[in-house]
């Protein structure tokens, strides 16, 4: 199994289709963050939102989803 490849493609998925955009990030559970896509690189998904960034591992993302 290569995962780096897989998550490249989850990389470009979100560039291609979400950079910039409003979503909200299911990661399970309670986890949910809400924010702009400001950045999709080194599989690692940046939103900002109120001004502060989150940073989450693209490994850990289940949904995407635009608000």
């Amino acid at each position: 199994m290569y995962i780096p490849e897989e998550k490249n493609e989850m990389q470009s998925f979100i560039v291609e289709h979400y950079l910039n955009r409003t979503v909200d990030v299911y990661c399970g559970g309670p986890d949910v963050f809400k924010g702009t896509i400001e950045a999709c690189a080194d599989n690692v998904l940046t939103l900002k939102k109120d001004g502060k960034l989150t940073h989450i591992a693209i490994d850990k993302v289940i949904a995407i989803w635009e608000q």
